[in-house]
């Protein structure tokens, strides 16, 4: 085998700057056009690299490597449509604050738009969707063009040390010849370095403005585990003269404190909601996912609202942002909660409307789970109580995650989930990837349509042995039959939801993985541990669930009215 690199000069400065910086991982799809680049990041051993053929499925399991390793990763694919295959998986890093660095080969510029193949016009296809694309030079010989060359990366790579992380875009048009393998070794190269700004804070004004409030809400969006954070807000939560809301996919469950706040939003009567809206609003993370949450705050503003982000972007969802505070979310709050600890805590009112409310839920969802028949809310109530505390939890869109929500989750147990652009596509190929870097159980918890659409996700050499799916299988898109509207469509069975009679047993059995199912709550009993096991086998397991979408509905349905009128 040939153990030299690719004599294009701009090769060879993009794959020795990114290891400069530090890149470990690369998730590489075939192609002809990005074949010396492939050969390049293969005969550079400080890489490790991946192969998946499927794009979308490759961009999906690049981001699951991101999130479990806290790294940038590279993924590189062939000029043409290849690239715009990424762009779900692109999208989603976005706005989850993800460090993917997209390499994507070209033709010469000179050929787009001339019939040739596989040439599309590939600089900026990402849109706003990108924090940073960069067209590299087709010729980096000479001293000019070689420095312009390594300005570029240099541009491009930056971005994966900001504040605020999120993917890059380097397009690298390539002439032909594509397959001259001469260059010995990667050559020194300069990387520039930036420093990250401090930002100054005033405690005092912040602790003096929390103090003048009475009512005050802190809103933690999805963000990753974070140590620091989730003891600082443990901080506040023992308070109790402060709101802190937080779902799963936040990371800062303290397992104790309003972890059913949708549920108590769903039993608060129109009369009483005003009651509940906070005068101070505090704003941190990405998304939330409950609609309840939104409107409460949409519909009565905050007098206040703060909203933490280091890069200072204005983001208001709640339609009340007064002011943005340019720092980390865990910095920031380090701050204030040492400034009001100097403070006397007095009870406080707000803080025990929303606790009743909460343990009355709490109450009618464990009662109301008690007596439940086999269906969805039963099997993920079981599955939750089960997972083993030094597992990952990889919650699918849909109904899956507004399911889990009605549930505690051991805080000890990092969840994540694809709802930065809240997309079905890619929820398994992210959990495959995550557990190829993970040591112990990746657990995703996934419907039938998401499992389907991106079954393609399982199609790769880096399935771990760690990998458990538990698939609700209950015949198409559940999600449709619990939300008023598509209820009310002559379409929704055919069209909407797309009941479908497929099973996954044939798929997963020729993929050679262990195939489990359940079609009973006796056998989901039986199999839950067979599941979850973490030793015996070399395999990744799968157990598909089957319930049915009737009694999925009615029981969802009737919760949530119970909950209302109780």
């Amino acid at each position: 085998m040939n153990d030299m690199f690719s004599d294009n000069p701009v090769i060879i400065e993009l794959v020795a700057l990114l290891r400069a910086y530090g890149v470990k991982r690369v998730v590489l799809s075939p192609g002809s056009r990005n074949a010396p680049l492939i050969h390049s990041f293969v005969q550079c051993l400080d890489f490790q690299c991946y192969t998946i053929v499927d794009e979308r499925s490759a961009g999906f399991f690049a981001l699951g490597l991101s999130q479990c390793t806290k790294e940038p990763v590279v993924i590189c694919c062939t000029s043409g449509t290849a690239l715009l295959n990424y762009t779900p998986a692109v999208a989603e890093a976005y706005y989850q604050e993800i460090p993917l660095i997209v390499i994507s080969a070209d033709r010469p510029v000179s050929w787009i738009g001339q019939l040739d193949g596989q040439t599309i016009p590939q600089q900026n296809v990402f849109g706003t969707m990108i924090k940073k694309q960069v067209q590299l030079p087709e010729n980096a010989s000479g001293k000019e063009n070689h420095w312009w060359c390594n300005r570029l990366i240099n541009e491009a790579l930056i971005e994966l040390s900001a504040s605020v992380k999120g993917p890059v875009h380097i397009n690298v048009p390539l002439a032909e010849p594509l397959y001259n393998f001469t260059v010995k070794q990667l050559p020194p190269v300069r990387t520039i370095s930036c420093a990250q700004q401090e930002t100054v804070m005033s405690p005092d004004s912040f602790a003096e403005r929390w103090l003048h409030c009475s009512k005050r809400m802190i809103v933690v969006g999805q963000m990753p585990p974070c140590k620091r954070l989730k003891s600082v807000i443990q901080q506040f939560t023992k308070r109790h003269d402060v709101v802190v809301v937080s779902e799963h996919i936040s990371n800062v469950d303290t397992g104790s404190d309003l972890s059913l706040f949708d549920a108590a939003l769903a039993a608060v009567s129109s009369d009483e909601m005003e009651l509940f809206a906070p005068e101070l609003l505090i704003v941190m993370g990405g998304h939330i996912t409950s609609r309840r949450l939104k409107t409460l705050l949409r519909t009565y503003p905050a007098k206040e609202q703060w909203l933490v982000r280091p890069d200072r972007k204005v983001i208001d969802t709640y339609q009340s942002l007064t002011e943005i505070i340019p720092a980390e979310p865990v910095d920031f709050l380090e701050q204030l909660e040492q400034k009001l600890s100097q403070f006397s805590i007095y009870p406080d009112d707000y803080y025990n409307r929303w606790k009743r409310a909460e343990e009355k839920s709490k109450q009618i969802i464990q009662r109301y789970c008690s007596t439940l028949p086999f269906c969805d809310m039963k099997v993920i109530s079981l599955f939750l109580a089960t997972l083993p505390e030094n597992s990952v939890l990889q919650l699918g869109n849909s109904s899956p995650i507004r399911y889990a929500q009605l549930f505690p989750i051991n805080p000890l147990i990092p969840v994540f989930s694809n709802r930065g652009t809240n997309g079905i596509d890619g929820v398994v190929s992210t959990a495959v990837g995550y557990a190829a870097e993970f040591h112990s159980l990746t657990c995703l918890l996934v419907g039938d349509l998401s499992f389907f659409y991106d079954i393609n996700g399982l199609w790769n050499r880096y399935l771990s042995s760690n990998l458990r799916i538990l698939l609700l299988n209950n015949k198409g898109g559940n999600i449709f039959h619990l939300i008023d509207g598509p209820r009310k469509s002559d379409a929704l069975n055919g069209f909407i939801a797309c009941t479908h009679e497929y099973t996954a047993k044939q798929r997963i059995e020729g993929l050679g993985l262990i195939y489990l199912s359940a079609y009973t709550l006796d056998e989901l009993i039986q199999q839950l541990p067979l599941l979850l096991n973490s030793e015996h086998t070399n395999q990744s397991i799968i157990l598909e669930v089957f319930t049915d979408t009737e009694v999925n509905q009615k029981t969802y349905t009737e919760l949530f009215h119970i909950l209302k009128n109780n």
